[in-house]
């Protein structure tokens, strides 16, 4: 297949190994790893702030490039831009001249771990990583991409990796975008809660297919004199 990598501005800006890792991963498979070097923001936190008009110029633009690519699908190493882009284009779109071009691209854009299971059905990479870890499932991959055991299944198939099950994996972190900008207080009091659960574990590794999330948690764990470690899914998919 060719695949257009879409690569969010958490990913770009702060997990850019996420990014390299996830093409290293499609090429591994044997398919065609492209990147749109005109795309930008997805345009969900003006979205999610009530900046519909602004989104929705940036989804436009967003739809044309990777459109535009002729590309068989499109796949990100994000829960919540995937969501983004695959789910409220359409919404955010609807009744307007792009709005059957946002449904078709939101047809073929997938999420790194959902594109490699259920599209591929593929759930063993030939990946290898030493160590303990527990699996930070994202709101977005859980509640809006329905992606609940996909990173699980991948996880227990790469080779010296043990899998610790997460009290309440299916919590919040508290990150949210600009909920932790917003509402600063109630996003530290539930990652405060996610990051007890985690050190509870006593865990190596904090695993999570969102950037955002690990970065919310890592912050949280430093804070308090803690240090497990945080990695991205694709970089451990990646490793050999």
């Amino acid at each position: 297949m060719k695949i257009a990598l879409f690569v969010p501005c958490y990913v770009d800006q702060a997990s850019p190994k996420a990014a390299a890792a996830t093409a290293a991963i499609l090429r591994r498979l044997g398919h065609e790893v492209v990147f749109p070097e005109e795309q930008t923001c997805c345009g969900q936190p003006a979205f999610n702030t009530g900046y519909w008009p602004e989104a929705a110029d940036l989804a436009t633009r967003q739809i044309g490039i990777f459109l535009g690519a002729k590309v068989d699908a499109v796949v990100c190493p994000s829960g919540s831009c995937t969501a983004m882009q695959k789910v409220f284009y359409p919404t955010l779109l609807a009744g307007t001249p792009a709005e059957r071009d946002a449904e078709q691209l939101g047809k073929i854009t997938w999420e790194l771990s959902t594109f490699l299971v259920q599209k591929l059905g593929v759930v063993d990479v030939g990946a290898r990583f030493p160590g303990t870890a527990v699996l930070h499932k994202s709101c977005h991959s859980l509640r809006e991409l329905n992606a609940r055991t996909e990173a699980q299944t991948l996880l227990k198939h790469v080779r010296d990796l043990t899998l610790v099950d997460l009290p309440g994996e299916e919590e919040c972190c508290g990150f949210g975008g600009t909920f932790a900008v917003k509402h600063a207080d109630v996003s530290t009091a539930m990652g405060e809660i996610k990051a007890d659960n985690i050190l509870a574990t006593g865990a190596e590794w904090v695993v999570s297919g969102d950037s955002s999330c690990l970065m919310h948690l890592a912050g949280l764990m430093n804070r308090r004199g803690h240090s497990p470690k945080t990695i991205h899914l694709a970089e451990v998919l990646a490793s050999v």
